[in-house]
C-alpha cells in the first residue's frame, strides 16, 4: 500500500522557536576563529577529502541514517552527535565545525540544534538540506512544558513524514553528485519501500486497540500519535530537559486513572526518574518508547528496528489485537 504523505509543498513552513535556549557564543567564537585564521579551506570539487566519496555531515542520527542508506558507497557520513548522546545539547568542536565547512552536503533541522544552525550559516557547506523546509512543522497543543505555542520538531517519528525527508535527501545527493544519480534513485526506492511497509505495519498494528492514550517522558510523539489516531500525554515538553510543574504531574496522575493507562513510557537518552516515579505512584508499568534521537550502537540497531520495537511496546501498552 503506498504511503499517503502530507503535501509539503502546499503547506507553509512555520518559523519556530528553539527547543531550549542554548547560548551560541561558543560556536560563533569557534567559527570566527576558524574563518579569520584561515584554518578551514574547501575545494569546489565534491569529495574533496580524497576518498572520492561525498563528504556528508548530519546533525544527528535520523539524518545520518538517511544519508547512509541512500548514499551507499558514494558517501562518507559524519554524524555530529555521537552515538548515545542527547542531540539537543550538542556543542560543536572546532574539528566538527571544520567538517561542516568542507562538507559537500549538510543535513540538519533548523532550530533543533542551535550550534549546528550557526555553524552551517557561518561556514557555508557546498550544499545544505534543512528538514524543516521539507515537512510542515505543527503545533501539538498543551505539552505541559511551557512551550504549547512552539512547533514540534520530531518529524522523523512519523514514517510517512520521514519518507518525505528521505526523498529530499536523495534529490539533494543527485543534485550534488549527478554522476551517481541512478544509484541514489535505486537506494531511495528501496528505502521508500521499507518505510512504506513500516507505515502500513503501524496502521494495521494500532488499528484495533483497547486504549489510545500514551504517557511519554517528553512530547516527542505528536506526529506519530496524530498519524495513527493516538493521544499523547507528555510528562515534559518538547525538550526532555523541561521540568513539569506539580500541577501538570497531578493532571497526568488523574488522566492515568481515568483513561485506564497501563504504561508510562521513558526513553533511552534522558533520565527515566520522573517517568519511573510516576509509574510507581500510579501502579502502572514503565517501559521504553524511543524517540530515536540517537542510537547507542548503530551496528546493532537502526531506525527501522527501533521503530519496530516502539510498535511492539505500543501494542502491548494499548492492548491491541
Amino acid at each position: 500500500m503506498p504511503i499517503h504523505r502530507r503535501d509539503a509543498q502546499a503547506l507553509p513552513t512555520r518559523n519556530r522557536r528553539s527547543r531550549r535556549v542554548i547560548p551560541a557564543a561558543t560556536a560563533v567564537a569557534a567559527v570566527t576563529t576558524l574563518l579569520l585564521g584561515g584554518c578551514v579551506k574547501a575545494s569546489d570539487k565534491p569529495g574533496a577529502a580524497g576518498s572520492g566519496k561525498l563528504d556528508v555531515v548530519a546533525g544527528f542520527y535520523p539524518f545520518a541514517f538517511l544519508a547512509e542508506r541512500i548514499g551507499g558507497d558514494h558517501v562518507a557520513v559524519r554524524n555530529l552527535t555521537k552515538p548515545g548522546a542527547e542531540p539537543h545539547d550538542l556543542e560543536l568542536t572546532p574539528s566538527q565545525i571544520g567538517a561542516i565547512s568542507r562538507a559537500d552536503l549538510a543535513i540538519y533541522e533548523k532550530g533543533l540544534q542551535p550550534q549546528v544552525d550557526t555553524a552551517i550559516g557561518q561556514n557555508q557547506p557546498k550544499a545544505a538540506l534543512d528538514a524543516a523546509t521539507v515537512v510542515h512543522l505543527e503545533n501539538h497543543g498543551d505539552l505541559g512544558g511551557g512551550d504549547s505555542h512552539s512547533a514540534d520538531p520530531h518529524i522523523w517519528l512519523d514514517p510517512v513524514d520521514y519518507a518525505e525527508i528521505a526523498d529530499a535527501v536523495s534529490a539533494k545527493l543527485q543534485q550534488v553528485d549527478p554522476q551517481h544519480a541512478a544509484d541514489y534513485q535505486v537506494d531511495q526506492a528501496a528505502l521508500d519501500k521499507d518505510l512504506s511497509t513500516l507505515a502500513d505495519d503501524y496502521k494495521t498494528g494500532l488499528a484495533h486497540c483497547r486504549r489510545k492514550d500514551i504517557v511519554t517522558s517528553h512530547a516527542a510523539f505528536g506526529y506519530l500519535a496524530e498519524r495513527y489516531g493516538l493521544t499523547q500525554i507528555p510528562i515534559a515538553g518538547l525538550s526532555p530537559e523541561d521540568e513539569p510543574s506539580a500541577a501538570h504531574l497531578a493532571r497526568i496522575h488523574d488522566l492515568i486513572k481515568t483513561k485506564g493507562v497501563t504504561t508510562v513510557f521513558f526513553e533511552t537518552l534522558a533520565s527515566p526518574k520522573t517517568a519511573q516515579t510516576l509509574a510507581a505512584d500510579t501502579g502502572t508499568k514503565a517501559a521504553v518508547l524511543d524517540p530515536i534521537e540517537g542510537v547507542q550502537d548503530p551496528s546493532k540497531q537502526d531506525y527501522l528496528s527501533v521503530m519496530r520495537d516502539n510498535l511492539a511496546a505500543l501494542r502491548t501498552a494499548l492492548g491491541c489485537s
